[in-house]
């Protein structure tokens, strides 16, 4: 099945989707913090990036979920930055630092998602894009001109914007959001925007409305729908229960979720009890536990937990 966006390129639609999101960067709306500063001049707000994407690097990964992996890897581009800050972040030497990061312009981005395909990759993975999606747009036109047809990973925290996430309605194969938090007041002590759980479900609804649940390939391989990440925190802090049920409830029991044990004290983590330990096994049970008591039916779960 080829992907959506190769009909909504032949039509013309992907260039004005592309050119939509551009005018978005000019009052910049793009995410949720609704910056208002003018990026096409290279003003930065809450994500600190101007015109163009800052990336980390583009390679074959092996570590995602296998239903991305495959034999021949997750095409994953890091992209620099993030519009998110969380305090225990820990890839936070990419999303806030910057550090390694390189500006890269429309062409190259593309160049680099051409070069994935040529490498086996099964799809390409957009590791953090909620803040460069009208880059990121404007990258496909230029790659699906050349040849590009590999499915679309939009792999996000999570904070995403209703008006630019249905700019990518027919673009993006499969949707990789986090739900991190369903408590506002953890979520603005922990990455400093209290309307996360709020906006973060509104966002996944609308994902799945999108693309519906996770379809697999004859291979395993994921083609199209939604997966999500749940990263389970000490003392309960992720609140597991009430996300597993919003999941159950509002989208359906049979939605692929990855709960996820490998937190580990990063960043500023040691400034946050009970964040400044590892998670134990018996909370992740517990967690587990209470994925499935809530009705969650396809979970993907670790060492042994049930």
């Amino acid at each position: 099945m080829n992907p959506k966006y190769l009909d909504l390129h032949a039509s013309g639609e992907l260039r004005a989707r592309a050119q939509a999101a551009v005018s978005a960067l000019e009052h910049c709306e793009v995410c949720p913090w609704r910056c208002g500063v003018d990026r096409t001049r290279g003003e930065q707000g809450f994500c600190r990036t101007g015109r163009q994407a800052q990336v980390s690097s583009a390679s074959p990964h092996f570590g995602e979920e296998d239903e991305l992996v495959g034999e021949r890897g997750s095409g994953t581009v890091f992209l620099g930055r993030c519009n998110l800050a969380c305090r225990h972040c820990q890839n936070y030497d990419i999303s806030l630092s910057g550090a390694g990061g390189r500006e890269a312009g429309p062409r190259e981005l593309a160049e680099l998602m051409l070069g994935l395909q040529e490498r086996g990759c099964h799809n390409v993975n957009f590791v953090s894009p909620s803040h460069v999606v009208p880059q990121l747009l404007e990258a496909l036109c230029l790659a699906v001109a050349e040849g590009f047809n590999l499915p679309l990973v939009y792999n996000s925290g999570g904070y995403d914007a209703l008006g630019t996430l249905k700019l990518l309605d027919g673009v993006i194969d499969i949707y990789l959001p986090d739900m991190k938090y369903a408590d506002a007041t953890v979520a603005e002590r922990l990455s400093l925007c209290r309307d996360y759980p709020r906006l973060n479900r509104l966002a996944v609804k609308e994902m799945h409305r999108q693309v519906g649940g996770l379809e697999l390939e004859a291979d395993g391989v994921a083609r199209r729908g939604l997966l999500i990440r749940h990263l389970v925190l000490p003392g309960g802090l992720a609140g597991t229960k009430a996300t597993a049920s919003f999941i159950a409830e509002e989208l359906s029991p049979r939605t692929r979720v990855n709960l996820m044990r490998q937190y580990y004290p990063a960043h500023h983590a040691w400034q946050l009890p009970p964040l400044d330990r590892p998670l134990s096994f018996a909370e992740y049970r517990q967690a587990v536990a209470e994925a499935r008591a809530a009705g969650l039916t396809n979970l993907s779960v670790e060492g042994g937990a049930g």
